[in-house]
């Protein structure tokens, strides 16, 4: 297994922006607005467990975003849960799209959700001023996708969502799959074919210990290069370059340019030594990393009277903290005490 990277040296911040003791600056933004979700997914859920966290009022996200982007965030991403069962969202959206950046520019605004409400909400979504969707789907194949969500006619209801979104110009439209040897590996050459059919760009992520239950091993894992090889035996790929250092996903396109993959390998690749990322939870607090063992109760110090300037300074102190790296699949390694549904994708 690839160790993860790391910066070559500690730099101090450079300016009153958020940067972390590696030298490393912070402009992405993701915040759950509910840890509730429609549906049960295996490799997520354990079962039928429900919201276990607080959620915050719209008002009070968008105050705390506003803080962030003070600091310096260009991005923000809006996660659950699903977010789409959140009232008050398109208002929140409205907000948020109304915002600048330190250098004038409007946020990069976007959103994550399984897409089971997007077909009605797509709409009224970009009208609000969302700039572009991803949507969760970890199959193609009907059967495969409603045993993943344990919710009956999911997969034609997401379709629908899918394809409503492009419509209205959420795009680029991405589709994220985690994917799981022996679960859903057998997907890959189809969600290659999907990308070209439905002109969207497909992300495999390798399946992290995220999970409410013990599912996660090493051998469950499903590596870049192997997915890469499955393609490519199908559907010759053509690697694209890196748009900025902090991106994620490794793209690659076709021979014929039609179609985009990404691939999000943070076990067997991992990109910690250019993370731009943190993370706000459903109840307000701050988490520096997936895997943080500790988190920062930015809401509390906020309802307990702290004015702007001091959450500020709170925010940059805690991002000073951020951790190097994760530790997957080393001796000693510990799960995050919540799991992806609760931290916020």
């Amino acid at each position: 297994m690839a160790a993860a990277s790391l910066p070559a040296t500690r730099t101090p911040p450079l300016d009153s922006r958020l940067t972390d003791s590696y030298g490393r600056v912070i402009h992405d933004l993701r915040v759950s607005i509910t840890d509730r979700c429609n549906y049960r997914c295996v490799y997520c859920r354990t079962g039928e467990a429900g919201p276990q966290y607080p959620e915050l009022a719209i008002g009070e996200y968008l105050r705390l975003i506003r803080l962030f982007v003070d600091l310096g965030i260009t991005k923000v991403r809006l996660t659950g849960g699903e977010p789409l069962l959140r009232r008050g969202l398109l208002d929140l959206i409205k907000e948020l799209a109304a915002l600048r950046t330190v250098e004038g520019e409007p946020l990069d605004l976007a959103l994550t959700t399984n897409g089971h409400l997007l077909e009605s909400l797509a709409e009224a979504l970009k009208a609000s001023g969302l700039d572009r969707a991803t949507v969760s789907m970890d199959a193609v194949d009907a059967a495969t996708f409603e045993r993943i969500t344990r919710v009956p006619g999911s997969f034609a209801t997401v379709l629908r969502g899918i394809r409503a979104a492009r419509t209205a110009g959420l795009t680029p439209l991405k589709i994220n799959c985690v994917l799981l040897r022996g679960f859903n590996d057998d997907q890959i050459e189809g969600f290659a074919r999907f990308a070209r059919e439905e002109d969207v760009v497909v992300r495999f992520i390798e399946f992290m210990p995220l999970e409410e239950g013990r599912l996660w091993s090493p051998e469950i894992v499903v590596p870049l290069a192997e997915i890469v090889e499955r393609i490519s035996k199908v559907l010759p790929l053509v690697e694209l370059p890196r748009r900025e250092a902090s991106e994620t996903a490794r793209r690659y396109t076709f021979t014929d340019r039609v179609g985009e993959i990404g691939i999000i390998a943070p076990v067997t690749r991992a990109f910690c030594g250019a993370c731009s990322r943190v993370r706000l939870t459903s109840d307000g607090k701050i988490r520096t990393c997936l895997f943080s063992q500790v988190e920062h109760d930015l809401y509390g110090r906020m309802r307990a009277g702290a004015d702007d300037q001091e959450l500020r300074s709170y925010i940059h102190h805690t991002v000073q903290g951020k951790e190097a790296r994760h530790h997957i699949g080393e001796p000693g390694f510990l799960k995050p005490s919540r799991s992806m549904v609760h931290i916020g994708g």
